[in-house]
C-alpha cells in the first residue's frame, strides 16, 4: 500500500513535466481525449516525419537526428521512452531508397506490445495511449504507394544506352537483310542456268525490257489535259475510226482523178494557212471532201466548189470566229456565187448525214507526238516534222482508205527516221499507237517518197510552208531514202 501511494505520488509529480513536454494536456480526467489528440497529432506529423526521416545528400541516406527530451526516472517516463525508441527503430528502416521506389516495399513488422503488470495509475494509461498511437501510425504510410504508382524517370545514361542498343540492333538487322538480299541475287538455280544455255545455243538473246513511260505525268495538274479520262477517250477514238470511212472512190468518179484531188488538197492547205485556221479544221475539211466524193459523183468544175463548201462546214464546226461566205468567195476569185456555196453546203451535209464528229488523224497525232517526246515537255523539232509528214499525207490519195491512227503513227515513224532518233519505235509508242514497225512500214515509205519528190513537185505549198523559219525549216532536212530501197 505504501509502494502504491509512493508510485502515484511520483507519477503525479512527473505529470506537469510530461504535460509541458507533450504540449500541455489540460486535465487528468481527459486522458483518453489527450491520447487521441496525440495520436492525431502524430498522424498529421507522420508524412512530415516520413519525408524528413530520410534525406538524400550526394546519393547517400542519412537518418534524421532524433529529438531527445528530458524525462523523469519514473516508470511511466521509461515506458514512454522505450516505446518511442521502438517506434523509431521500426519506422526508420522501412523507408525504401528513392532509386528503388518501383519495388514493392515489404510490410512493416508488427509492433510488439509491452506486457507488464502495471498499476491503474497514470503510467498505465500512458502505455495504453502509446500502443494506440503505434497502431494508428502503422497504416499511415502513403509514400511507398505513391512511389510505386509513379516511378521516377530512369537516369540519362540508361536512356542513351537503350537508344544506342536499338539503333545498333536496327542497323545490324538492316545489314543482315541486305546481305541476305545480296546473297539471293547471286544465287543461280539449275533451271535458270539450263535455260540460259539453251537460249544461247539457239541464238536467242534476252533483250532488256523497256518500260512504258507515263506520258501524262507532266499534265497531272492541267485540267484541260483530262489525264483521268484520256486513255478511255483514245480507246473510243480507235473504235470509232472504223465507222464512216471513205472508200476507194476514184474509179467511181467520171471526171475526177487522184491528181485533181492532190491539186485541190494543195489549194485547201494554202487557204487554211492564209486564214490562220486551227489544224483541226484542215483535217476535218479533207475528211468531208473524201467522204462526200465516196458517196456522190462530182463534176470537174464543181470540185473546187465542193472544197470551199467543205471548208465552210469545218470552220463552223471547229472555229470560234469562222470565216464568212464572202471570204470564201474572194479567196476563190469569185468563181462561185453565195447561193452556189450555200447550196453545195446543204447537199454535202445531207449526203454525209450530218456526221461531223469523227476522229481524224490530227487527234491521234497529238497523242502520238506526246508519246514520241520521251518525257520532254516540248520537242518542237519533232512536232514540226510530224505535222509536215501529216500534211503531206493529205495530198496522197493512196492513204485515203487507211485508218487515221495508222497514218498518224506512220508520220511519227517517218519523222523519227528523218531526225535519226533512236530507237525508232519504242515500247511506249507501240503501246499508245497499237502498231508495230512492220504494220506501218508501207505508209511510211509513201510519206518518205513524198518528202523526196517535194522539192521538184509542182505542188509545193506544204514544202514551202515547212521550209520557213516559223516551222524550223524541217522540210529542208535530207529525206530518209534508205527506207525506200
Amino acid at each position: 500500500m505504501a509502494t502504491r501511494n509512493h508510485n502515484a505520488a511520483a507519477a503525479a509529480a512527473a505529470a506537469p513535466q510530461l504535460l509541458h513536454n507533450r504540449g500541455g494536456v489540460p486535465a487528468l480526467g481527459k486522458q483518453k481525449a489527450a491520447a487521441a489528440g496525440r495520436a492525431d497529432a502524430m498522424n498529421r506529423r507522420a508524412p512530415l516525419g516520413d519525408i524528413g526521416n530520410v534525406r538524400a545528400a550526394e546519393g547517400k541516406l542519412q537518418p534524421q537526428e532524433q529529438v531527445s527530451r528530458p524525462a523523469t526516472r519514473s516508470f511511466a517516463a521509461q515506458v514512454v521512452k522505450a516505446n518511442s525508441i521502438k517506434q523509431n527503430a521500426a519506422i526508420a528502416p522501412a523507408r525504401p531508397a528513392p532509386r528503388k521506389a518501383s519495388a514493392k516495399p515489404p510490410p512493416p513488422p508488427p509492433q510488439e506490445q509491452v506486457s507488464r503488470p502495471v498499476t491503474r495509475s497514470f503510467g498505465a494509461q500512458l502505455v495504453k495511449a502509446n500502443s494506440i498511437k503505434n497502431a494508428a501510425i502503422a497504416p499511415a504510410r502513403p509514400a511507398p504507394r505513391k512511389a510505386s504508382a509513379k516511378p521516377p524517370p530512369p537516369p540519362p545514361e540508361h536512356v542513351i544506352e537503350i537508344s544506342s542498343d536499338s539503333d545498333q540492333s536496327k542497323t545490324q538487322s538492316e545489314s543482315s537483310a541486305s546481305s541476305v538480299r545480296s546473297r539471293r541475287k547471286v544465287i543461280n538455280t539449275l533451271t535458270s542456268v539450263l535455260s540460259a544455255r539453251s537460249k544461247a545455243a539457239c541464238g536467242i538473246t534476252d533483250k532488256p525490257r523497256q518500260l512504258i513511260e507515263d506520258i501524262d505525268k507532266l499534265d497531272v495538274n492541267n485540267e484541260l489535259a483530262v489525264v483521268d479520262y484520256i486513255e478511255d477517250i483514245y480507246a473510243f477514238y480507235k473504235t470509232a475510226q472504223h465507222e464512216s470511212r471513205p472508200c476507194d472512190y476514184i474509179d467511181a468518179q467520171v471526171e475526177i482523178n487522184s491528181k485533181m484531188r492532190a491539186i485541190l488538197a494543195d489549194w485547201i492547205i494554202e487557204v487554211h494557212h492564209k486564214f490562220e485556221l486551227m489544224p483541226e479544221t484542215l483535217y476535218l475539211t479533207m475528211y468531208i471532201i473524201d467522204q462526200y466524193l465516196s458517196l456522190q459523183p462530182v463534176l470537174r468544175r464543181e470540185l473546187q466548189l465542193a472544197g470551199v463548201s467543205a471548208m465552210l462546214i469545218a470552220c463552223k464546226y471547229e472555229e470560234i470566229w469562222a470565216p464568212e461566205v464572202n471570204d470564201f468567195i474572194l479567196i476563190s476569185d469569185s468563181a462561185y456565187s453565195r447561193e452556189q456555196i450555200l447550196s453545195m453546203e446543204k447537199g454535202i451535209l445531207n449526203r454525209i448525214e450530218w456526221n461531223l464528229t469523227v476522229p481524224t488523224s490530227y487527234m491521234f497525232l497529238v497523242r502520238f507526238i506526246k508519246a514520241a517526246s520521251s518525257g520532254i515537255k516540248i520537242d518542237k523539232e519533232m512536232e514540226n516534222m510530224v505535222f509536215f509528214f501529216a500534211e503531206l499525207s493529205l495530198m496522197q490519195y493512196g492513204l485515203v482508205t487507211h485508218l487515221p491512227s495508222m497514218v498518224a503513227a506512220s508520220a511519227v515513224y517517218a519523222a523519227r527516221l528523218t531526225l535519226k532518233r533512236a530507237p525508232l519505235w519504242t515500247d511506249t509508242l507501240k503501246h499508245h499507237t497499237g502498231f508495230t514497225e512492220s504494220e506501218i512500214m508501207e505508209c511510211t515509205k509513201m510519206l518518205v517518197s513524198a518528202h523526196l519528190t517535194a522539192p521538184e513537185s509542182k505542188l509545193k505549198v506544204v514544202y514551202k510552208k515547212y521550209s520557213s523559219e516559223q516551222f524550223g525549216g524541217v522540210a529542208l532536212r535530207p529525206p530518209a531514202v534508205e527506207i525506200c530501197k
